[in-house]
Order: structure tokens, then C-alpha cells, then sequence
């Protein structure tokens, strides 16, 4: 099937107006982009940020009245200055293309991360199923990627853990595959926990292996590992909550966090003695020991 699209230059201010305009006129979807390259790294549980400068692109059937749609929208457009562009969209299996962007991923020796329509390139490495879904974390972000490579690293076997802002439940899983006991997931949006509890399932492991809780349910013991994948500011303000569910001698990794926040967030960890600093692209993990 033929498609063409609506591309519209704009400030975030008039967004929501082309929006509901360009669904009024027939568009199968509506999208938003980034046009002044102004990353939006990791927006807040209910926040929806936009950029200053936004390209919103509206889908159509390949059979409609171009002339017309853009005539309709004239008065907006002449009240915010902004561009239209039509372009045809190359016809192709969307669903393909999709899943052909996520690759199986290496992360250290033994430890891979694959999707569940992709062969595990080393059938006898320790393979996690994950596929794109509800909640945050593929591996394919350097933050993730990080914490994973470190869980190849270290001894996991017999091990207790806590994934704390578990998301798809991506490092509590490996942690288990590598030979954890147990992992308990702790997030503050709820389709995480359904992620997380589906993607335990996905990977055969017994769901009392990986318990999950919202913050107000959670009370555990001490455990042998702590990972923190969040950001930099919850980290910090919940420094004394996420250590003291560690045991002395425990081994902490915290990350989310942009190599110039790095100094604030071991600073807040005052009984934790940290490794160097390992960095990917602009984000960096920092792992370390409890002190006794």
C-alpha cells in the first residue's frame, strides 16, 4: 500500500493545535520528531517534554486530496509560520524493517541479548529473549549495555540482587541467567512490572525467582548486589534508601547517569568505595563496594 506523509516545521507551542488539525483531515497517525537536534534523554514517569523546534509528520492514504488538505490548513499554517512539506513514502513491509533495527547484542564473554525472531548467534552462551516493548531497557542504550557488560563480569552465582527502576527487567533477568538466586524488581510505573513479569516468563524462569513490587509495596532484606539503572537525580536523592539495602561488602552499580554527573552521584554515596568511572558515547557506570 502507497502512503504520503505531511511534514510540518513548528515550535512546540502550536504541536497540539496541527495535531488535532492534521487528525481532522484524515491522517492514519501522527508523529513528532525532533527538528534542532535537542535530544530528550530520559523524560520523567507522566511527562511528555516536546522540543522547541518540532517536526510533526502526519501518514495518509496515497489517494487523498493533497491540494485540499494543505488549503485546509492554511490558516493555521499562516498564523504560525511554519512549513508544510509532502513527501511519498516508500512502500515496504513496515513490520520487517522494524524488527531488521534490532540485532542480537553482545555484552561481554558470555552474555548476549537477543530478540525473539532472531537465531542466538552462540546457542551455548547464556541468552536473554527481550523484544521492544512497554518499559525501558533493550540493551541497546549505552546505560543498559553498561550494566549488562558489568553482570558478565562479576560472580553472579548464588547471589541475591535488587534491580532497582527495573523497566523491562532486562538486568534483573541476566542476573538470574548468570546464576543469581534471586532478584527483586522494584519500579515506579506499573507496566514495567507487567513488562518485567512477562519478560521473566519469555525467559523460563520461575516468577518467584523475580518478584516485583511498586516502591510503596517493597521491604526486603539486605542483599549481595544492587542495580540501579535510573537517572542521576533519583539516584542521588534516594542515595541512603537504594545503599541500605545492601550488605556490607555488597557490590552496587548504579547508572543513567551523563559523565558530568558522575562526581555528584559518588558523593552521595558516602559508604560506598567506587571503582573508575566506565564510560560509553556520553553516559558512564559506577560501580563499586559497600564498605564493612
Amino acid at each position: 500500500m502507497a502512503w504520503l506523509q505531511l511534514k510540518i516545521s513548528t515550535s512546540k507551542s502550536h504541536v497540539d493545535a496541527f495535531e488535532d488539525e492534521l487528525l481532522n483531515q484524515g491522517a492514519m497517525c501522527v508523529t513528532l520528531s525532533d527538528n534542532a537536534d535537542q535530544p530528550i534523554l530520559e523524560p520523567a514517569l507522566g511527562e511528555t517534554p516536546l522540543w522547541n523546534e518540532t517536526q510533526i509528520t502526519g501518514l495518509f492514504d496515497a489517494d487523498i486530496d493533497t491540494q485540499q488538505i494543505s488549503k485546509n490548513l492554511e490558516p493555521l499554517q499562516n498564523k504560525t509560520q511554519c512549513t508544510l512539506r509532502w513527501e511519498q513514502l516508500e512502500d515496504k513491509d513496515w513490520i520487517r524493517a522494524w524488527m531488521d533495527e534490532f540485532k542480537p547484542i553482545q555484552c561481554g564473554k558470555s552474555l548476549w541479548i537477543c530478540p525473539s525472531w532472531c537465531e542466538p548467534p552462540e546457542p551455548d552462551a547464556v541468552n536473554l529473549k527481550l523484544d521492544p516493548g512497554l518499559a525501558f531497557g533493550t540493551g541497546t542504550h549505552p546505560t543498559t549495555f553498561l550494566c549488562l557488560q558489568w553482570l558478565d563480569q562479576i560472580e553472579c552465582q548464588g547471589k541475591t540482587a535488587i534491580d532497582f527502576g527495573c523497566g523491562s527487567g532486562i538486568l534483573a533477568i541476566a542476573a538470574l541467567l548468570l546464576g543469581a538466586k534471586s532478584v527483586q524488581g522494584i519500579d515506579i510505573d506499573p507496566q514495567a512490572l507487567i513488562a518485567s513479569k512477562d519478560n521473566c516468563e519469555k525467559n523460563g524462569l520461575a516468577a518467584d525467582t523475580f518478584p516485583v513490587y511498586l516502591p510503596q509495596e517493597f521491604k526486603s532484606d539486605a542483599v549481595d548486589l544492587m542495580l540501579a539503572n535510573i537517572l542521576a537525580g533519583p539516584l542521588v536523592e534516594l542515595a541512603d534508601e537504594i545503599s541500605s539495602h545492601l550488605k556490607p561488602g555488597g557490590l552496587i552499580c548504579l547508572s543513567g547517569i551523563l559523565a558530568t554527573q558522575a562526581e555528584v552521584v559518588m558523593n552521595a554515596y558516602t559508604d560506598i568505595e567506587f571503582d573508575k568511572p566506565e564510560q560509553k558515547e556520553d553516559w558512564v557506570r559506577l560501580t563499586g563496594k559497600k564498605r564493612s
